[in-house]
């Protein structure tokens, strides 16, 4: 089972036992905290013989000489300290993360002269933190060869200022957990996390006062969403609107918005997928899971901004009762779409709940995120998320907190000729442009549904499951998006 990990920050560090941890530069391999740890010198002679010069990122992990207070003596690079940004001290957090093995009590030495800043010590916090993670709820047996098994940890930073340290670990804190929640949404298997399921969790964020008003398929006809009511036709599992409300700002404030695709199994619908990594596709509420994630953060550190959270979540399946491609559906924009492909399913959810936020609560900005399309995976692999928007100060914003989290963007073209490519014979529009640019003809169709609102369109298809594993994260669900968001709202929004 994975580790529980207990953060604390103290100015003095009482070693006894376990791991511990210090920073070596490359001006400094063994830092002075490190001798401390072992007065005998053998770290010297170990430290050589393993070759590590204090290059960022390296580790070197030995058994402590007999006369050590500590198990274990562990050192991790940091090349020229001065050079670390944020997202590198949650690195070396990781790497210390992987140093902890089976040890129950771990001790980082921060607290000597030249130490890490109060913020580099609360983001390598957060990077061990966000490594930590793993969902192993459904196994029942641990593995001979776990580097951890079941276990509480307690992970001590020294520091000189341990005070401020906490204070400022406090929102990183609300950060990790706003990323938990995401993986753990994304991670879910479909059995288990329905569209009624998904909606229930995103109801218990008002423990942490966020509002939370869930909309049914009676509502939601209603209101005329046709596109997003199509989608659901051939599951049994109805479908679910969650709007979730920070009211963290000014009360003259316009909310800032983020729209969420929730499609928490996606089959293709009668257009089926290939079997092969079918099972994949109970990630397809990734966009959902990221802007749920992100109102945990926001809301738990107090955010004072106002948000608009709303996610659309249904079930695509082939059945009797299926929709099928031909069919003419009206959104609730009032304009009409031919299913082509049923596959091409998110748009239909998104293009609802687009319309539904921008009429009710006039956002500010509004952004969506969806795993929508694999054509962005062709244009920009897994690094990159792909960006599309009708604001170039929102986009640039967002590429800036992309560069700060490296949780990055990549903004990609809009435009008539694309625009083109999506429009019928039989109604306003048909729900895909084709096989060439895939990923820009969906951006385009939600565009039709965005009126003088700035807005963007992040398509995290490879981003948010399945991507490479990072030293801040070894898990398939990556809880992209949150970290992202959060900063674009710090740096931009909050009063």
């Amino acid at each position: 089972m994975s580790m529980s990990i207990e953060i604390s920050f103290s100015k003095t560090a009482k070693i006894s036992g376990g791991l511990v941890v210090a920073m070596g530069s490359l001006d400094s391999p063994v830092s002075e905290a490190a001798r401390t740890a072992d007065p005998s010198g053998q770290l010297d002679k170990a430290v050589k013989v393993a070759g590590f010069t204090g290059k960022s990122f390296a580790t070197v992990d030995v058994i402590a000489p007999v006369d050590a207070a500590a198990d274990r003596i562990a050192l991790v690079g940091t090349g020229d300290p001065a050079k670390l940004t944020a997202h590198d001290w949650m690195r070396v957090g990781g790497k210390i993360c992987k140093l902890i093995g089976k040890a129950s009590k771990v001790t980082v030495l921060l607290g000597e002269a030249g130490a890490p800043s109060t913020d580099a010590a609360a983001d390598m916090a957060l990077g061990l933190l966000m490594r930590s993670y793993d969902f192993d709820i459904y196994k029942t047996r641990k593995k001979d060869d776990d580097e951890t098994g079941a276990q509480n940890v307690s992970v001590v930073f020294q520091h000189a200022d341990a005070g401020d340290c906490k204070k400022l670990f406090a929102a990183r804190q609300a950060i990790s957990d706003g990323v938990t929640l995401a993986r753990n949404l994304v991670n879910e298997p479909a059995n288990v996390l329905g569209p009624v399921e998904f909606a229930a969790r995103a109801k218990e964020l008002e423990a942490l006062g966020v509002e939370v008003e869930i909309l049914t398929e009676k509502e939601m006809k209603k209101l005329k969403m046709e596109a997003l009511l199509g989608v659901s036709l051939g599951s049994v599992r109805p479908p679910r609107m969650a709007i979730m409300s920070w009211m963290g700002g000014k009360a003259k404030d316009k909310p800032v918005a983020f729209v969420g695709k929730g499609v928490v199994f996606d089959t293709g619908g009668i257009s089926i997928k290939p079997a092969a990594g079918m099972e994949d596709m109970k990630g397809d509420m990734g966009g959902a899971a990221a802007v749920t994630g992100l109102m945990h953060t926001l809301a738990a550190r107090k955010a004072k901004v106002n948000v608009i959270g709303i996610i659309g979540l249904v079930e695509n399946m082939p059945d009797g009762a299926a929709q099928r491609p031909g069919d003419i559906v009206r959104s609730m924009s009032g304009q009409t779409i031919e299913i082509i492909n049923t596959d091409a399913e998110g748009r239909l959810v998104l293009c609802d709940a687009l319309t539904y936020c921008q009429e009710r609560f006039k956002p500010s900005i509004m952004i969506n995120l969806a795993t929508l399309t694999g054509a962005v995976m062709v244009a920009l692999g897994q690094h990159h998320a792909g960006l599309f928007s009708n604001d170039d100060k929102l986009s640039e914003a967002l590429s800036k907190a992309g560069e700060t989290t490296q949780e990055r963007v990549w903004r990609l073209p809009l435009g008539q000729d694309y625009d083109k490519m999506i429009d019928s014979k039989f109604a306003d529009m048909k729900n895909t442009g084709g096989r060439y640019a895939g990923s820009i003809t969906a951006a385009q169709f939600l565009a039709r549904f965005v009126k003088d609102t700035p807005w963007a369109h992040l398509d995290i298809a490879g981003t948010a499951m399945g991507s490479p594993a990072t030293d801040i994260n070894q898990s398939w669900a990556s809880g992209f998006g949150v970290r992202l968001l959060d900063e674009l709202v710090r740096a931009n929004y909050e009063s």
